[in-house]
């Protein structure tokens, strides 16, 4: 069963946030989710430290089991600089 850090919808209509999160691939988007990895706000100003925050420890921990991130969290990662390889 592999596992992905992805992005999940929260928010209301037209203010969404998105969790980063563990997720099985195979659960929907918005499904139960292993566990809570981080935020993005889009609404925040691009040099905003509040616009990504990650745990990045737990980031670590799930990319070093086997975790493939989602093209979007991989920009997020690289420019925490967490590698993902």
């Amino acid at each position: 069963m592999s596992v992905r850090i992805r992005l999940a919808r929260g928010g209301t209509q037209k203010r969404p946030v998105y969790r980063l999160v563990a997720i099985t691939s195979r659960r929907p988007r918005d499904g139960r989710f292993l566990e809570n990895l981080g935020l993005y706000n889009p609404l925040l100003p691009s040099d905003s430290p509040e616009r990504v925050v990650l745990n990045e420890e737990r980031v670590r921990y799930w990319l070093g089991n086997g975790a493939q991130p989602s093209d979007r969290v991989a920009r997020f990662l690289d420019g925490a600089g967490i590698t993902s390889d």
